[in-house]
């Protein structure tokens, strides 16, 4: 049997995805897994069970992308076609079953949209990742040098009116593993992407050299996700990383401000969202507003109510 999945370009909605994607394996043992997805979110496809291939759509002018992957793909006959762009690909393929994610009536959570697609719409498959050993292998390297609980941050986001200021984010820090703390002493994983440095460096630069754990930019997504894996609790934006850490099954506590928490808040059995006082709309509703050069719109969203939820998590 042969699976084709088309998924997203974004990691965070690709990270959504692989719940569904883990639902249809395990529903049919021994599938070959062919998966078509973006640049930026190819690489977390790479540890899926029964891999064949992973194709990488490069967005083109008059979407030439999708000619191309409609090459690549029609030759085979699919048993499971699954198309999350909505690309209308699946009209000139051979497929036993064809499965296309419908359009959202009202507000819907991404994981229960696709979940729909299956018949669990009010139980979706949560999302999981899958990594292979070298994986393994890098995260316990990045861990070697100490012991005891790992708090891991994402203080980064895809723009600047997501990020909860860096200040808060020290000071969070601080208060976390104080002496007094839940946890006391704790090492700091600080997560990022490649481009987010200039984000990250206070954060970075406020955590003592001996409890730092500096991995922005600096190690691939899997790595990240087997990392991530190993750690007491995940605090970050709203961003992939975030779901990242909810499809690993650690406690994460998700800020969300200019964004919709309806919509993308983590799930997972440890994860929770916690928002500014003010709706998206409030925050971005305002005279002059420009996503491009606005600041920070979280700064609402107090240090004592991140302190707080993130106690709580992990009592």
């Amino acid at each position: 049997m042969r699976l084709l999945f088309i998924t997203s370009n974004r990691i965070g909605d690709a990270v959504l995805s692989t719940g569904l994607l883990a639902h249809l394996i395990a529903q049919n043992p021994g599938i070959r897994v062919t998966v078509a997805a973006g640049p930026a979110s190819a690489p977390l496809f790479g540890g899926v069970p029964g891999l064949e291939r992973v194709i990488i759509v490069r967005k083109q002018r008059f979407s030439l992308h999708w000619w191309k992957l409609w090459r690549a793909v029609s030759g085979t006959r699919w048993d499971i076609a699954v198309d999350l762009r909505r690309s209308a690909i699946l009209t000139f393929l051979r497929a036993g079953r064809k499965l296309v994610v419908p359009k959202p009536q009202g507000v819907v959570h991404r994981l229960d949209l696709l979940g729909s697609m299956v018949g669990r719409s009010d139980d979706p498959p949560l999302p999981t990742l899958w990594w292979n050993v070298p994986h393994e292998q890098q995260a316990e390297k990045l861990l070697s040098d100490g012991d005891g609980p790992v708090l891991a941050v994402g203080p980064t986001a895809n723009w600047q009116g997501k990020v909860w200021p860096a200040e808060n984010f020290v000071e969070i820090i601080a208060r976390l593993t104080a002496a007094d703390g839940p946890l006391p002493g704790a090492r700091v994983a600080v997560f990022g992407g490649p481009d987010e440095r200039l984000q990250a460096n206070p954060v970075i630069a406020a955590i003592p050299r001996n409890r730092r754990i500096d991995v922005v930019g600096k190690i691939d997504l899997l790595t990240a996700a087997a990392l991530l894996s190993r750690v007491q609790l995940y605090i970050g934006n709203d961003s992939g990383l975030m779901h990242m850490a909810a499809a690993v099954r650690v406690p994460v506590l998700g800020l969300f401000g200019p964004s919709k928490d309806d919509l993308y808040a983590p799930r997972g059995p440890k994860a929770r969202a916690l928002r500014t006082p003010e709706s998206m709309e409030e925050l971005i509703g305002f005279d002059g507003y420009d996503r491009h050069t606005v600041g920070s719109l979280m700064t609402s969203l107090t240090v004592d109510r991140v302190v707080e939820a993130a106690t709580e998590m992990l009592r």
